[in-house]
Parts: C-alpha cells; sequence; structure tokens
C-alpha cells in the first residue's frame, strides 16, 4: 500500500507571487513540521536540473516536462481520465493546489484548495477566456474534491452560496507571515532598497500585487492625484508583475499627470519586501476581491499603517487593525490617505493594531491545521 502524499507544487514553481509564494511557504511550514511522513511533489512543465532540493529529507520531487496548459487541455477541456498517479506515483492523498483538480486513481481521497472565486464575484477583472474555463472546471472540481480548503472564511461562503458546497466539505486554512516580515530601521538598508528599485527619497505609498485590473490601481492612481498640494510630495510605488488587462492603469497614470509620481518597480524578490514596507508611510490594498490578502497582514508586521477595502476576506484579515474603505469610492480611499499620511495619533494606533494582528497568521500554525486535514482523510480512506 503506497504511504506517500502528493501535493501539486506546480504553482510555486511557476509563480514567484501569489499563489506560488502560498505553496512555497505552506510547504516549507509541512516540512518543518512532519519529518516522517513521504511527500511528493508534482511540477508539470519542470526538469528535475532545475528544481532546487526538497524542502526536507522526507520530501520528493516529481517532475514533468508535460506543461500545466498541456494537462489543462488533457484533464480539464477533454476530461480524459489519465489520473495523476503516471506521473506523481501511488500516494495514499492527492493535494491539489491551485483551484482544480486532476484525474486520480479510484478510492484515493481528494483536498483542493480554492483560494478565492474572484472570477465569479468580479468578473470584469479576468478575461473572458480565463473566466470561461474557470466557470467550467472550478465547480467541477470542488464537487470531485473529498475536501475543500478555503484560503479564508469569505471564500467558504462563497464555495456554499456560488457552489452550493456543504460547509462541512470546507476547512479554512489561512496562510502566515514569515517572521523576516518585521520592521527594518537600519537607514543604509533603507537607502540601499531605494536604490536597488530606482526610487527617489519622497515618501511613499506602497502596493503590491500583480498588475490587472482586480488590485484596483487605477482608482488608487485616481486617489494620489485627489490627495491635493498639500501631498504633492508623496509618491506612489506599485510593486507587482505585469499581468492582463492592465492597459487602463497605465492609462492613468497619464490622465492624471502622475508619471513622475508612480513607480512600477515590477516584481520585488520577498527578501526586498520587508524593507519596502518598512519605508513606506502605509500600504495601500483597495482590492476589488481577495481569498486572503497576505501584504495586508505583512505590511503590519513591518509596522506600517494599512488602509484596505471592505470587501471578500479583508476585513476578516484587516479587523480593527486597518482603515477600511469601499474599493470604488475614490474619495474615500483619499480621505483614508491623507488621514494615514499625516495623523499621527492614528499611525502609531493602527501600527500597534497591526502587529498584534499580524501575530495571529503564521505558516506554522497553517501547517499543522493542514496535518490535521490530510490525518481525517487518510482515517476517513
Amino acid at each position: 500500500m503506497p504511504d506517500a502524499i502528493g501535493i501539486d507544487y506546480t504553482a510555486a514553481h511557476e509563480q514567484s507571487a501569489g499563489i506560488g509564494r502560498y505553496v512555497r511557504e505552506l510547504v516549507r511550514a509541512l516540512a518543518a513540521q512532519d519529518a516522517q511522513t513521504p511527500y511528493r511533489l508534482f511540477v508539470a512543465g519542470a526538469r528535475r536540473a532545475e528544481l532546487p532540493p526538497p524542502p526536507g529529507p522526507n520530501f520528493a520531487w516529481r517532475p514533468t516536462r508535460v506543461t500545466p496548459l498541456w494537462f489543462a487541455r488533457l484533464w480539464h477541456r477533454g476530461q480524459v481520465p489519465l489520473p495523476v498517479e503516471l506521473f506523481v506515483g501511488r500516494v495514499r492523498l492527492f493535494h491539489a493546489t491551485d483551484f482544480t483538480l486532476p484525474p486520480t486513481l479510484p478510492r484515493v481521497p481528494t483536498l483542493l484548495t480554492v483560494h478565492d472565486l474572484s472570477f465569479v464575484r468580479a468578473p470584469q477583472t479576468t478575461t473572458p477566456v480565463l473566466k470561461a474555463y474557470l466557470d467550467a472546471v472550478v465547480p467541477r472540481s470542488v464537487r470531485r474534491a473529498t475536501h475543500v480548503l478555503a484560503d479564508s472564511q469569505a471564500t467558504k461562503d462563497d464555495l456554499v452560496a456560488l457552489y452550493g458546497t456543504p460547509p462541512e466539505k470546507i476547512t479554512v486554512l489561512s496562510g502566515g507571515v514569515d517572521p523576516k516580515f518585521r520592521p527594518v530601521q537600519d537607514p543604509a538598508a533603507l537607502q540601499a532598497i531605494r536604490k536597488r528599485y530606482n526610487l527617489p527619497p519622497n515618501p511613499y505609498i506602497f502596493s503590491v500585487g500583480t498588475v490587472q485590473p482586480r488590485k484596483n490601481y487605477a482608482r488608487l492612481i485616481a486617489a494620489l492625484a485627489a490627495l491635493g498640494d498639500a501631498f504633492a510630495d508623496v509618491h506612489l510605488v506599485i510593486a507587482g508583475g505585469r499581468g492582463w488587462l492592465e492597459g487602463p492603469i497605465y492609462r492613468a497614470v497619464e490622465e492624471h499627470g502622475l508619471g513622475e509620481r508612480v513607480h512600477f518597480i515590477g516584481f520585488a524578490a520577498d527578501e526586498d519586501l520587508p524593507a519596502l514596507y518598512s519605508d513606506a508611510r502605509c500600504l495601500a490594498y483597495p482590492s476589488l476581491y481577495e481569498g486572503i490578502g497576505l501584504p495586508v497582514l505583512e505590511a503590519m508586521a513591518c509596522g506600517v499603517p494599512v488602509v484596505t477595502s471592505n470587501v471578500s476576506s479583508l476585513p476578516e484579515v484587516a479587523a480593527d487593525a486597518a482603515l477600511q474603505i469601499d474599493p470604488y469610492n475614490v474619495e474615500e480611499l483619499a480621505e483614508a490617505l491623507r488621514r494615514l499620511l499625516s495623523d499621527e495619533a492614528l499611525r502609531a494606533e493602527l501600527i500597534a493594531r497591526g502587529r498584534a494582528q499580524a501575530a495571529r497568521y503564521t505558516w506554522e500554525g497553517a501547517a499543522r491545521l493542514l496535518l490535521e486535514v490530510y490525518a481525517r482523510l487518510l482515517e476517513g480512506s
């Protein structure tokens, strides 16, 4: 009988940020918690030579040159019943970490992570082709899975409301904040990070995430313009790779005449983020929808006040430690930014609350809960 657990690690290999980072951190914490169980990490579109050492001695890579696109065509568009065990080997349990569940051998329990349902709740923020694909594949995967993980209570509520998923079939497993996210106060380190990303010495508002409509950057840029002359020296720094439907975001910079005050620095390496957070006057995270919104917690851990949206999982994550705004209301966002830039008493209060809130989220806790879910599924198999 197989004794290994299979985990789809493809997103962690393919994506530097977002879901990829979530999967990397969770698997790293899992390795620190469990040094006994054999794990097989499935990686589509990869060569073994390009993979780093496994996260633990009981973890083994199972790469294949077949790309994620071809697996999507075979498994989800064509619904070819080609079991994932042909690539990962026989396993006692398979954990799909990125919305879709591949075919498995009969009687193998499956766990599916659904990070958010933004393509349903905020359909204007994704491409029609991707939305049509997800609308077909994700609900089918949720129905097939033995159990489902949701990044937040908000995502669990959406799974129940939109897909009719039984609540008892879903466990909320939020991410965590790595200990490296803490205040950086060394002036030399802060100066070096500005030089690395070619940033001027001005105070700046920071935002993190792929350049795409769901992050609401066009309204954030409009809010920067609405701050007025009193804050004319304040810049906006956006860290995130290029995404999709980003044309209106870049046009917003031109329309408001902010070409010298808005900085798209591209993807920022994980090791640079603590300094980028710490040197900011505040984090602005006015997303239209988030499954969890880890940058909110990371900024709080770095001692930075936060303004974020009052929708999806963000009130759950921010609690009373951030200013919450209607993400569609530019003036409301601008007023919150004015307060965070100028009200020192408010800033101090939110910084203290933020550190306490961020401390509630750890990858170690997430890994312990994941092990409990694995154990329940294996006991019932």
